[in-house]
């Protein structure tokens, strides 16, 4: 979602006239997109506006503003705390970004055009990469307050934009050459349930299918709890919609899933697995995985092991626990996993995911499979399948120099846990 929404408020400065500057210390604007996820992220983000304001008493010209979920409801206290800052906005409200824009230099109107006819300013944000991806937020906030996370009181409860608004995007990011769109929301699953009628993530994956120019289409972060047999239905019949799902399951204790206000048992989220891959049998699945909640035994944390070696998740995204402060699980929990056990418990299930996802990545050893080439790095093309899985390439033919944004067909011919490599087989279509 920041990396979405640093994406639009470039977009915005380049159609404004506005250009990036390669350092901060060369800017004229500064803008801090923030994540405080984790307390590790709010004390970065406390030292980088610590960064700032010595920058800001060295140029008093120099602007900066501030937005991300660090900016929570009590902007006051944030301008009393940090007077250096001189704009404090929530994430998504663009227009009040852009309002204090026109209010400091006079700008006209937001156009969707470059304005040659002003002095162009250098911004402090990094320029938009090409790419034939990018991310498109649906719905902001989440109302679930699960006990660990600090997201509802920052982003706040949910709200869905209007399906006409992004089927418009989406129409327009197409005529400019994106092949793949990802929707967001911090509970992708819940959309539409606060718009008028009965629309929800299917309907609009039915309508996002039917854009030319579309490839592929992907959406996250989901939650086990309101993840449908509608849904689940959707997926299997659109074409475009990718076999991938991030689905996570954060423990496999359901006195651990309980205390971390879950919303669902682990007899719940095997049964919803095994509906999806009935359904979608190709699919591939990623999971979320917190280890040392406060409380968890060894035998709690055997299940949660035991979980991912019967399911297979060909990704898993673990985290120790740390207590956030302002989050239930901060207020009504003690910390009490020693920070030794948390690593060895991380170790333990970061070896096991590593023999899984090479034993799964290994069966497509010698295979062809569809990529959409996103860039080059390090003198190799790279993209991602359908399912999501990472894909390198090499070529040295000079008439497939212009393989981005090209749907490729690679032979794969070494694999790993974290990437496959391979030959070009053939391409499919521009």
């Amino acid at each position: 979602m920041n990396k979405a929404e640093s994406q639009r408020i470039a977009s915005y400065l380049t159609s404004a006239g506005y250009q990036a500057a390669m350092t901060p210390q060369n800017a004229d604007l500064i803008i801090l997109n923030t994540c405080v996820v984790r307390q590790s992220a709010e004390d970065r983000v406390l030292g980088t506006l610590s960064l700032l304001k010595g920058l800001k008493h060295k140029d008093l010209d120099l602007s900066v503003v501030v937005t991300g979920c660090f900016v929570d409801s009590n902007i006051e206290g944030l301008e009393k705390r940090f007077p250096h800052v001189d704009l404090f906005f929530k994430p998504g409200a663009y227009f009040e970004l852009i309002d204090w824009l026109q209010g400091e230099s006079e700008l006209p109107a937001p156009s969707p055009f470059p304005l040659p006819s002003r002095e162009k300013v250098k911004v402090s944000v990094l320029p938009i990469p090409i790419s034939p991806c990018t991310f498109v937020p649906i719905i902001q906030g989440c109302n679930n307050f699960c006990s660990y996370c600090i997201v509802p009181y920052r982003r706040g409860r949910e709200i869905s934009r209007p399906i006409e608004e992004i089927v418009c995007e989406v129409g327009e990011l197409s005529m400019k050459g994106v092949k793949e769109v990802t929707l967001l929301g911090q509970n992708v699953d819940s959309y539409g349930h606060d718009l008028p009628g009965e629309l929800d993530l299917a309907d609009l994956l039915a309508k996002l299918n039917d854009i030319d120019g579309i490839d592929r289409i992907r959406f996250l972060t989901n939650h086990p709890k309101d993840v449908n047999l509608r849904l689940i239905k959707a997926m299997a019949s659109l074409d475009k919609v990718c076999e991938h799902l991030e689905l996570p399951v954060q423990a496999g204790s359901n006195d651990i899933l309980k205390a971390m206000r879950r919303g669902y048992i682990v007899e719940h989220y095997y049964e919803l697995v095994r509906m999806i891959r009935a359904y979608i049998p190709e699919i591939s699945l990623s999971t979320d995985v917190i280890v040392g909640f406060p409380g968890e035994t060894e035998e709690q944390f055997e299940r949660t092991f035991s979980l991912l070696e019967e399911i297979k998740f060909d990704v898993v995204h673990v985290a120790t626990y740390s207590p956030r402060p302002g989050t239930i699980a901060w207020r009504e929990y003690e910390d009490n996993v020693p920070s030794e056990v948390k690593k060895r418990r991380f170790n333990e299930i970061e070896a096991l995911q590593a023999n899984i996802a090479a034993e799964l990545n290994s069966n497509l050893q010698g295979k062809s499979v569809e990529m959409l080439v996103e860039g080059k790095r390090k003198g190799k093309w790279y993209g991602r399948t359908r399912s999501n899985k990472l894909v390198f390439f090499e070529s040295s033919d000079l008439s497939e120099l212009l393989h981005l944004d090209q749907l490729v067909e690679v032979k794969i011919e070494k694999t790993s846990p974290w990437a496959l490599q391979g030959v070009v087989a053939s391409k499919s279509h521009a």
